[in-house]
């Protein structure tokens, strides 16, 4: 009968040295396939990370720059807004005025500009 010498070889599969026939410790084995678990994880984590930082960074420059557009469309609205209410308070006054001044003519041109309108509709 031939024997086989015990040689210490590595596992392939967790890097783990067994030796020939003789079991390798359980708890140990899991322990130091457990470190090297985590020291992958670690060295993923640390490649990632710049990664991560120049996204978190990006997101933060678009959210900025889309609040300073949105803070600057409703400033120019509201200047807008404000200057339309002016321009309608005007244009209202003035045909007060002119009303006033020339009633007749006003109800001739209103008469005129309803027949057409009601005629554009039909």
């Amino acid at each position: 009968m031939e024997t086989t010498p015990n040689s210490n070889t590595a596992h392939p599969a967790s890097g783990v040295l067994t030796s020939g026939s003789a079991p390798a410790n359980g708890a140990s084995a899991v322990s130091r396939a457990q470190s090297s678990a985590h020291a992958v994880i670690d060295e993923t984590a640390q490649k990632v990370q710049p990664v991560v930082d120049r996204m978190a960074a990006m997101a933060h420059d678009a959210t900025d720059k889309a609040g300073s557009v949105g803070s600057q469309t409703a400033d120019w609205l509201s200047e807008r807004g404000e200057q339309l209410a002016a321009t309608e308070r005007k244009l209202v006054s003035d045909t007060r005025q002119y009303v006033a001044a020339n009633p007749l003519k006003s109800i001739g041109i209103a008469l005129a500009a309803g027949f057409l309108i009601g005629r554009i509709v039909r």
